[in-house]
Formats: C-alpha cells, sequence, structure tokens
C-alpha cells in the first residue's frame, strides 16, 4: 500500500510542477501520457504472471516453478519493451494525431514528451514486473524502500529540468519526460542490486537462457484477461478524451490532474489488490481456504475505510487540490466539479480494485477483466449521450465514469462471493472436518 502510496505522489509531483506551466501543458503530458498508461497492458501479462506464478509456486514450496516463473517473466517484459519503444518513437506523430487536439502547441509538446519517453520504456516496464515478483515472494519491504527512494528522486529532479536552476537550462514539459526518465532508471539499477545473491529464489536463474515455452503459456494464461482489460479501458479512456478535445484543452487537464488526485484511492487499493493476490495465491497453493476467505473480507473491511476517506476528500477539498495545479479559474471551477462526481463512487472503485486481486491470486482472471471491459466500455456510449447540449453537457462524461464504477464494484464482489461459496467453503468444511477428525484420534 506504501509503494502505491509512493506511485501515486511521483505522478502527483509531475502534474504540479508541470501545471505550474499553465494547463495547455498538462493536457500535452495528459495525451501523450495515455501511451504510458496503454503500455500497463503489455506490462500485465508478465507482472500477474510472476507476482501469481511465484506465490503459488512458494505457497507449493516449488522453488523451482518459482525460478522459472520470475526467468520467462522478465524475459518476456524485456522483448515487449523493446517493441513498444520502438513504436512510440516511430510512429509518435500519427499516435498523438489521433486526439484530433485543437491548439498546435499541445500537439508538438505531446509529440516531445512522447518521443523523450519512449528511451525510458525498458526501465518503465520492468520495475513493476520486479515489484511484482518481490510481492508474490512476500517481500513487500524492498519494493517499498526502492519506489520511495525514485519518488525522491523525481521530487528533486521535476523543477530542475522542468524550470532550469544556474547553469541548467530549463525543458519545461521535456524535462518532466527527462526527470521520469532518470528516476525510473535508478528504481531499475537499485532493483538490481537487491536481488543480487540475496534472496534464494533470484539464485542461480539464467536469464539468458532459451526462452521456456510452458512457462510462457502459463504466465500469458494468467496475465492476458487483466491485460487485455488494461489495454481496453486505456483505448476506451482515450475515446472518452476525445469527447473531452470538442470542449477544448481544459477538460483534457482536469481529468488528468484529476485521475492523479483520484489515485488516492486506487493506487491505495492497488497496493492491497497486490496484497491479497499474493496473499490468497500462497494459501491457495498451501491448500488453507479458511485463510482465503478471512483475508479477503478483511481486506474488503480496510479499502472501504480508504474508499470513503478518498470519497470525503474529493467532494469536500476538491477546490484546495485543484488550486495546487491551475491558476486558470475556469478550469478549477471545472475540476471541482469533477471531483465532486468522482467522490461518488470511491468505495466502489477500491471494492474492484480490491477484488481483482482475489480473483488474480486463484488464478481466475478473466471474471474481473469481463466486468472491467464490459463496464467501462459502456462509459464512451453514455458519455457521448450524457454530454449532449440538451442533458448534462461536459457534466454527463464525469458521470458517465463514476456511474461504471459502482456497477463494477457492486457485480464484482457479488461474482467473487459466489465464487467463494461455491468452490471454497465446501473445502473450507472439508479442512474443518479433517482437524476435527485428526484432534479426536
Amino acid at each position: 500500500m506504501a509503494t502505491s502510496f509512493g506511485q501515486m505522489a511521483y505522478n502527483i509531483t509531475d502534474m504540479f510542477w508541470i501545471g505550474k506551466l499553465g494547463s495547455d501543458s498538462v493536457a500535452a503530458v495528459g495525451t501523450a501520457g495515455f501511451f504510458t498508461w496503454f503500455a500497463v497492458a503489455f506490462i500485465t501479462i508478465s507482472k500477474i504472471g510472476a507476482e501469481v506464478g511465484v506465490a503459488q509456486s512458494i505457497g507449493k514450496n516449488h522453488i523451482k516453478d518459482a525460478k522459472g516463473y520470475i526467468r520467462s517473466s522478465i524475459q518476456l517484459n524485456i522483448i515487449f519493451s523493446i517493441i513498444y519503444a520502438f513504436i512510440l518513437f516511430f510512429f509518435r506523430n500519427s499516435l498523438i494525431g489521433f486526439f484530433d487536439l485543437p491548439k498546435v502547441d499541445v500537439v508538438n509538446m505531446s509529440r516531445d514528451y512522447l518521443m523523450i519517453i519512449s528511451f525510458g520504456i525498458p526501465f518503465y516496464f520492468i520495475n513493476p514486473v520486479f515489484t511484482a515478483i518481490f510481492n508474490g515472494s512476500g517481500d513487500s519491504n524492498t519494493p517499498f524502500k526502492i519506489n520511495i527512494i525514485g519518488l525522491i528522486s523525481n521530487i528533486i529532479l521535476d523543477p530542475l529540468f522542468i524550470f532550469g536552476l544556474g547553469p541548467l537550462i530549463s525543458f519545461g514539459v521535456k524535462g518532466a519526460a527527462i526527470a521520469t526518465i532518470v528516476s525510473q532508471m535508478l528504481v531499475t539499477i537499485l532493483f538490481i542490486y537487491s536481488i543480487k545473491g540475496r534472496i534464494e529464489i533470484f539464485n542461480d536463474i539464467k536469464f539468458l537462457k532459451n526462452i521456456e515455452i510452458t512457462y510462457i503459456k502459463k504466465i500469458t494464461k494468467m496475465g492476458m484477461p487483466p491485460a487485455i482489460q488494461s489495454g481496453l479501458f486505456t483505448f476506451f479512456s482515450m475515446l472518452i478524451a476525445r469527447i473531452l478535445a470538442g470542449f477544448g484543452a481544459g477538460p483534457i487537464a482536469v481529468q488528468k490532474v484529476g485521475s492523479q488526485i483520484e489515485a488516492i484511492s486506487w493506487m491505495t487499493a492497488g497496493g492491497f489488490s497486490s496484497a491479497l493476490s499474493a496473499f490468497v495465491g500462497q494459501n491457495y497453493g498451501s491448500e488453507k481456504f479458511k485463510r482465503i476467505k478471512e483475508g479477503y473480507f478483511t481486506g474488503l473491511l480496510m479499502v472501504g475505510v480508504i474508499g470513503v476517506f478518498a470519497t470525503v476528500i474529493l467532494i469536500f477539498g476538491g477546490e484546495i487540490i485543484m488550486k495546487q495545479f491551475f491558476i486558470e479559474k475556469d478550469v478549477i471551477a471545472e475540476g471541482v466539479i469533477y471531483l465532486r462526481i468522482l467522490g461518488v463512487s470511491q468505495i466502489f472503485m477500491t471494492i474492484e480494485i480490491a477484488t481483482t486481486g482475489a480473483f488474480n491470486g486463484l488464478g481466475r482472471t478473466l471474471p474481473p477483466s469481463l466486468v472491467g471491459i464490459i463496464l467501462t466500455g459502456l462509459r464512451v456510449p453514455f458519455a457521448m449521450i450524457l454530454s449532449s447540449d440538451d442533458l448534462l453537457g461536459l457534466k454527463g462524461v464525469w458521470w458517465s465514469i463514476s456511474i461504471s464504477s459502482v456497477f463494477k464494484g457492486v457485480f464484482l464482489m457479488i461474482w467473487f462471493i459466489i465464487i467463494l461459496k461455491k468452490f471454497i467453503y465446501p473445502k473450507i468444511n472439508l479442512e474443518q472436518n479433517m482437524y476435527k477428525d485428526t484432534t479426536k484420534k
């Protein structure tokens, strides 16, 4: 959870300093940022495969399998990162052109940002996989420390590269991209240093060994459904951004900053999601089914508290928050409206994300992916309908996002409880009966 808070602070730091350049700069970075966001789809394949594969293998005490998952997930991740970096660099003009942005300056800044970021994509890809491997092994402390160091680096470098200091040149939006690359590179170096000879499951892993198809298939089977969900989620968000572009650059900037503020809940819930994934995976592997049930409902209670906290902040603190990122009064006013509407759905969103982690731990990655794809996809037609002049205008776009989050949380929680009752509860009863028989003997 603390690692997720660090990632949230990392993103907010970028937006805070870029916001000082004006809403056009925020819109430019936000537009280019969709493609780093889209990269998560490819990262997810190896990330989920590593986290769940390592957790279940350790639960079964199959260290050889754990090493196989680690090696194959990293090999797959590196291949994806190189291909994706190539696409971003050489096709950046067409990618940014998709949004049909009205201002030439915003378009140019977006292209520049994307070009620079492409050089740091391999580091952006590999760090979440290292984090997942550590989490899957039960060590969430090391990724936390390393990612916090990356955060501190970004906090220091952002203003230096964006605004310049002394002999340093002011790079503006380009500076934000440079600071991000340097910080991500530092995190990768620290991960490599941390795993060298210190953790049993990393010992004697030959990363240059030929790719083992058996593990690749298993990783792909587990990681592909959430990866498709992540990719489509980003694509649907791009379509929403095209709708927002019709209202000007301001709403795009508002959505970018608003999503980072909303990370108070979804990044924190993401931390619990990773924890539940590892917890459920290890206990599922070692056939301790009662702990799966208890762990899920305990996690649900905890993320519910976070959701309520986020709701209060977004609904009542919107104006104070937006004033930290924007100077234009009309943009601030729209940002306040956006945060208040998002506040309605926070508890449901945290439930959805935590439940996704529990599903992943069981190796059932398809249900959360289906719920996410269908209901997130419905945002687009609803946004188009509700944003018409006869209905809610720009507020209709915000409501389409918030309402879909409510339904996703409700549907996914019900689905997981059904899975518990159908497959886990009978095993709990069997487990308890065997314990009673052993006690009598």
